[in-house]
């Protein structure tokens, strides 16, 4: 059939040939388009002449019009064009009595729509089976209507546009599955499905609004259901519920885990609320709130406060605690300012917070086992003109095993460059005076230690100890017949506290009284060292066609004099003395439990030495492309201890032996160190207590410890084979990760790791019973299939024959979403948890399984 005579004339000129023929009151004639025979009688009423906006542009293989009923009738590659809106079907009709256009995309054999109209409007594509769209009122109403919004699409059973900013669906599938979208696949393998939808569109972003929804992975509609839901669609950060794992534990019932709302505030700050739910009554409610300048500055508030109940009530296991826990990180941009830093990093903690555990991701990390912890806010300021640098801090120490808490609010350190006494004239330094260089410094620090029942208390403030301390620091060094190192330094303290005691013996108690005294008193202290170094080699080489080519030694051995006066003697007036309960005179500093400490007793007049050893191998390797590969026996081997002339007794100090060694391409790495006391011990009847006697060459160990590491892999089993080389078919759509043998089966990588630890440690000090630890540990993962990992991790004490810790997870990865698994099945805490989370990064705002804030960039497994 020819094309039509109509084909892109303007509306309005088509109303103009309307008007003149009713003008003129004749009879109309048939007019003959193509083969068909479209006619307009005589009787037939034309409307008035429709005010549209814009033009009507058509375009098909096939047009016919019919003037009897005022349609227009496009077939095969039909479009139509109206301002902003186009359509593009294989079927397309238009009734200009009633302004409505009707679409259909391409039909089968058996009547079934197998390729879908599309409508594009302003940029935005929508796919459709059929629609009929009002060009008047801009509305619509389609039928398996697809439409993408950010990283998802919606496909619903029946859709109404209200207007270009609002739509309503019924039956509507929502999902994130790239391979859906992209149309490699007809099935989504998850979708959210909800029998009402209201889509809402605006300039910057969109939004969906649903009633209930539920969850469904490869069309099983699972348990996860909501009663309503608001998916934004935006590329800045918008609020959403945060989807909680949830699971068991063993001493607090089943639970909901960080289940919680996420809400940005303003520009530069967000608020997200977790809490953590048990059965048996135990609660945890989990405030952050996350702020970001960018080239500035970021940071975080969090806190946590719960109570946690173990047992029945009105039995005797049971028991009800509080926790709490407070933290502030804040990290300052590099570029923000040089010569100006503020830092912080405060985690402020209950007692008993990581003994009695709500946020079940504590115990995952393995932090119940945490026994210290230490905030810290720090200020630093340096100078252009200066050679000064400021530095304030303040910092919060606990320690979980004994209850004591260590305060400095604040220490401030002022602390100038280090600087050459005597500067040469020609720019080389030489000799001993041109060397000299000056480091000194002035600090200030209040400190307190006290418990949590004290803290911030009056009785906290009154044991407060402030103090001033001036340290000069003079090092220089030259060389003594060009292969020795001579090294002098000397130190100089000088001190000042508000504090000091007196001790006294109380007879009444049968103790001695320590009196806090409030009074300025100082102290200053020297002491001055001089020590010579150098480095000998020593090479071994075999003959040739001997597996080993050569075995290098280096020794670098030193030895040290060190000079420090008895600061105990009366002359100096830093230590007095007080009767004890037998009448004995006792001696003992009025600076004793200082803030910088007491001045030394004694007089130390020592030779200290230490032998540093490195031992390498050569040996032939055919892996390797020189042929000859390094093998480190010894990176490093030393023994080290000092003897005093000047103490009365033991002037020798045990001796230290430490190495470090690893092989195997530093896969076994092997740390030991060991203390070996010189002199003979007698020890009383209880063995508990010993005495080292003056009967020196009876070496005796006194502590011991063992560290070994081995990390395995699937490279130990050689290069990686090349998949793509080996197998020409490779899988499609959702198994384009494998690759298939000649069989059918399944080819794919299985990258696996695994970490072997052990140590041992045996400390005996003056006791004749010696203390010992050992534990090995594991810790690997495998993934079993390209979406299939698991991660364990494992130590046994051999000491108590008991597994100490222990967890395995494992995960699934379904492509648009990730299934993990993870179980303590040991320990304190047995506990395990189930969780579902969507990877596109649209619905982590939404339904937030993993949360999009200002410090955490976008991202998914």
């Amino acid at each position: 059939m020819g094309k039509s005579i109509f084909k892109n004339i303007p509306l309005f000129l088509i109303f103009l040939i309307f008007n003149s023929f009713l003008a003129q009151q004749k009879p109309i004639k048939t007019i003959e388009i193509g083969t068909k025979q479209d006619t307009i009688r005589k009787n037939d009423t034309i409307p008035a002449k429709e005010q549209l906006e814009g033009v009507v542009k058509t375009k098909a293989d096939v047009e016919r019009n019919s003037f009897s009923t005022k349609q227009t009738f496009l077939e095969k590659n039909a479009q139509v064009i109206y301002q902003d809106m186009q359509i593009d079907a294989d079927y397309i009709r238009i009734d200009w009595s009633n302004s409505k256009i009707y679409a259909r995309g391409g039909l089968d054999e058996k009547g079934r729509v197998k390729e879908p109209a599309v409508a594009t409007q302003a940029g935005k594509k929508y796919e459709y089976d059929e629609v009929i769209y009002d060009y008047k009122t801009r509305q619509a109403v389609a039928f398996n209507a697809r439409t993408e919004e950010s990283e998802g699409v919606i496909v619903a059973q029946k859709t109404k546009k209200y207007n270009d900013s609002v739509f309503f669906m019924r039956n509507g599938k929502y999902t994130t599955d790239t391979y859906f979208i992209q149309k490699k696949d007809t099935i989504a393998d998850y979708y959210l499905l909800a029998p009402n939808i209201k889509l809402v569109k605006g300039k910057e972003s969109s939004q969906v609004i649903t009633g209930p929804i539920q969850m469904y992975i490869e069309q099983v509609p699972t348990p996860l259901v909501m009663p309503f839901a608001i998916l934004p669609f935006s590329e800045k950060r918008s609020a959403g519920i945060l989807i909680p794992s949830f699971g068991e534990r063993q001493d607090v019932g089943f639970f909901l885990n960080g289940l919680g709302y996420y809400q940005p505030i303003g520009e530069h700050f967000d608020l997200k609320i977790l809490s953590d739910l048990y059965t048996k009554g135990s609660w945890n409610l989990r405030p952050e709130m996350n702020y970001l300048k960018k080239y500035r500055y970021s940071g975080r508030f969090n806190a946590e406060i719960g109570t946690i109940v173990r047992g029945i009530k009105g039995l005797d296991d049971y028991s009800q605690s509080s926790t709490y826990k407070i933290g502030w990180t804040h990290t300052q941009d590099s570029k923000a300012n040089p010569l100006f830093t503020f830092n912080a990093a405060v985690d402020i903690t209950s007692q008993k917070f990581y003994s009695n555990l709500l946020n079940n991701n504590y115990i995952y990390n393995n932090e119940n086992l945490k026994t210290s912890q230490t905030s810290r806010v720090s200020i630093q300021k340096r100078f252009l003109s200066l050679p000064i640098t400021i530095n304030a801090n303040a910092t919060y120490s606990q320690n979980f095993a004994t209850g004591i808490t260590d305060i400095r609010l604040p220490d401030l350190t002022v602390a100038m460059s280090q600087f050459y006494l005597f500067k040469p004239k020609t720019g080389m330094r030489t000799g001993l005076l041109e060397n000299m260089t000056v480091n000194t410094g002035l600090s200030m620090s209040n400190y307190v230690q006290t418990t949590e029942a004290e803290l911030f208390k009056d009785q906290m403030w009154k044991d407060m100890k402030t103090g001033l301390r001036n340290n000069i620091a003079l090092s220089t060094n030259t060389s003594i017949a060009k292969y020795l190192t001579f090294t002098l330094s000397a130190n100089v303290d000088n001190v000042l506290t508000t504090k000091t005691i007196e001790k006294r013996y109380n007879v009444l108690t049968d103790k001695v009284d320590n009196i806090s005294k409030n009074q300025f008193a100082g102290f200053s202290t020297f002491s001055t060292s001089a020590s010579l170094q150098t480095v000998l080699y020593k090479f071994l080489n075999f003959k040739k066609g001997s597996t080993i080519e050569a075995i290098r030694h280096m020794v670098t051995p030193s030895v040290s004099f060190n000079y420090t006066p008895d600061f105990a003697a009366k002359n100096w007036g830093y230590y007095r003395e007080f009767y004890g309960s037998r009448g004995e005179m006792t001696k003992y500093s009025i600076f004793e439990g200082g803030i910088y400490g007491a001045p030394s007793s004694g007089l130390t007049q020592s030779i200290g030495f230490n032998i540093a050893n490195n031992l390498e191998m050569k040996v032939k390797s055919k892996s390797d492309s020189t042929g000859v590969k390094k093998l480190k026996i010894f990176e490093n081997l030393n023994i080290s201890g000092n003897y005093n002339f000047a103490a009365d007794k033991n002037k020798w100090s045990v001796i230290s032996v430490s190495s470090q060694s690893s092989f195997f391409n530093s896969k076994l790495t092997v740390n030991t160190m060991l203390t070996l006391e010189p002199y003979k011990i007698l020890y009383d009847a209880t063995g508990k207590n010993g005495v080292r006697t003056e009967d020196f060459g009876h070496f005796s160990l006194q502590g011991f410890n063992l560290q070994l590491g081995y990390s395995l892999s699937d490279e130990i089993f050689g290069k990686k084979e090349e998949l793509g080389k080996i197998y020409k078919k490779k899988g499609e759509i959702r198994n384009e990760d494998y690759y298939f043998d000649d069989d059918n089966y399944a080819r794919f990588t299985q990258p696996w790791s695994l970490r072997i630890n052990a140590n041992y440690a045996y400390t005996r000090g003056l006791s004749l019973f010696g203390t010992k630890m050992a534990t090995a540990g594991l810790d690997g993962n495998i993934k079993l299939t390209p979406f299939w990992n698991i991660t364990g991790r494992a130590s046994y004490d051999f000491i108590s024959k008991e597994i100490s810790q222990a967890s395995l997870g494992f995960s699934r990865d379904q492509r648009s979403f990730t299934i993990s698994f993870n179980w303590v099945p040991f320990g304190v805490y047995k506990v395990y948890d189930f969780f579902i989370g969507i990877k596109a990064n649209i619905l982590s705002d939404a339904i937030k399984y993993k949360d999009r804030s200002f410090t955490q960039p976008r991202s998914s497994f």
